[in-house]
Parts: structure tokens; sequence; C-alpha cells
């Protein structure tokens, strides 16, 4: 599996609701895309900017998601929205975990 984790720049001021309504209108354009598992917008319980987590089935569905003409024109529509341009980190899944219901249960 391949993780995007994109740190978002401040939101302007007054922009917080149009933010997240972009977010809702490209997720649902995005999940339209070969490969696509899943994103989910973060934001810090100490303050902070957004950020948000992008998984794909593989590096290259991801990247054939960011190079289309779909992506181009979501990102057109949320830069006037930023203080900045988001900073993207890109990481494969070596490891999935256990999830936390199952820890402590036996027999299973």
């Amino acid at each position: 599996m391949f993780v995007n984790i994109v740190r978002y720049p401040a939101v302007k001021p007054g922009s917080d609701a149009a933010f997240r309504e972009w977010f809702v209108e490209s997720n649902e354009a995005y999940a339209r895309f070969p490969g696509f598992i899943r994103r989910r917008l973060l934001i810090p319980r100490e303050g902070g900017t957004y950020a948000a987590v992008v998984e794909h089935d593989s590096f290259d569905s991801f990247m054939a998601m960011h190079n289309s003409d779909t992506q181009k024109e979501l990102r057109e529509k949320v830069m006037p929205l930023l203080e900045g341009k988001p900073e993207p980190g890109f990481f494969e899944v070596v490891e999935g975990g256990v999830p936390a219901a199952s820890i402590g249960k036996s027999g299973e």
C-alpha cells in the first residue's frame, strides 16, 4: 500500500468552510480512480494546520490520480484558499499492524 501524508499550509481567514467543502468534493472525485482506498482530513489537537492521509493500493495508482486533469482542476480550486503550497510526504506501508480492538483478546 502507498500512503501520501499531505501537510496543508494555513487556510486563509474566512475560508475554512470552503476548504472543508473542497475536501469533501475532492474525495468524491478521487474515489472514482482505480486503486484509491481512502483520504482523511486531520487537524492537530494543539493547534496548527490541516493534514491529510491519502491511501492507494500502489504508487502507480496514486501517480495516475496525481497526474490527472481532475487533480489539476481540484488543485487550482483549493490554492486560493491556502496561504501557501501543500507539502506531500510519500510512504510505502511495510507493516499493517494489529487493530487495537484485537489487542489482549485470546483464542482468535
